[in-house]
This record gives structure tokens, C-alpha cells and sequence, in this order.
């Protein structure tokens, strides 16, 4: 059998675009959710939610972790998260395993970073001859090509 072909960037960008929209999805609840408890169960008046440090930065800290969650469950699962399967995309070890979670946590730490260097993480597989992002290298793990059924 061969070995699976790694990953371009377009399809990568196609399956994190489809991602973000669940994502967004994701958020949109747990915002929702979050709003509730501040007004309902904290009793705060609907002007005032929000507008606290404590409503921002808890708000901000439930969806980085949801996020997280997301696609790390996804990724040890079945190496693949649900933009990725439509796109036929495998996160894989470097013996064609599924991840381990330790990898999968690294992959988003790295991940975050990536974004927050504005996305040079992921452009890095233009420039290296393997074709891996930063979560891909330093996970030691590779985001392949799955063939057409």
C-alpha cells in the first residue's frame, strides 16, 4: 500500500472553513448560554452583562476551551473532525495511527499560537518540503490525504 499523500494548504483552508461554521454554531450556544446564566442566575440586569472583566474574560476562556474540546474529540476519535471528512482529510501519527490525546492537545496549543501569529502556522506548508503546519510538527503527527472510495 502506499504511502498517504500529506495534505495541501487549499484542502486544509476547505475543511477549517467548514469547521469554523460549526464552530461559530458552537459558539453561538455556548454565548447564549453564557449570557443566560449572567442575567438569570447571577441576577444581573440586562444592560450589565458583559460589561464585567469577569463576563469577558470567563466567556472568552469557555469558548477557547470548547473549541478545544471540539476538535480534539473529533481528532482522537477518528483522526478526522467533520470538515475534514468532507474534505477526506486525516490527522494521522507518523506510523498512520489516530492521535494520541496528548497530540491532540498539542495540536490545538499549537494551533492557537499559529492563528494568533496571523495563521503562519498553517501557511508554513507552502514553505516546508514535507508539507506540515506547525501543530503537524510539533504534535508528530501529518494531516494526509484520505484516496476516494
Amino acid at each position: 500500500m502506499a504511502s498517504p499523500v500529506t495534505a495541501g494548504l487549499g484542502r486544509r483552508l476547505g475543511a477549517l472553513i467548514y469547521d469554523g461554521v460549526l464552530v461559530l454554531a458552537l459558539w453561538l450556544v455556548i454565548t447564549t448560554l453564557h449570557l443566560a446564566f449572567f442575567q438569570w442566575i447571577l441576577g444581573q440586569p440586562a444592560q450589565a452583562v458583559g460589561a464585567s472583566a469577569l463576563a469577558i474574560w470567563s466567556l472568552r476562556g469557555v469558548l477557547v476551551a470548547a473549541t478545544t474540546f471540539f476538535f480534539c474529540f473529533f481528532w482522537h476519535r477518528a483522526g478526522m473532525t467533520l470538515g475534514m471528512q468532507a474534505w477526506r482529510l486525516q490527522v494521522q501519527t507518523s506510523n498512520g495511527q489516530i492521535p494520541s490525546l496528548k497530540q491532540c492537545l498539542i495540536r490545538c496549543a499549537i494551533g492557537w499560537l499559529s492563528l494568533a501569529a496571523l495563521g503562519l502556522g498553517y501557511w508554513w506548508v507552502i514553505i516546508d518540503p514535507q508539507r506540515r503546519s506547525w501543530p503537524d510538527m510539533v504534535s508528530n503527527t501529518r494531516t494526509v490525504l484520505l484516496p476516494k472510495r
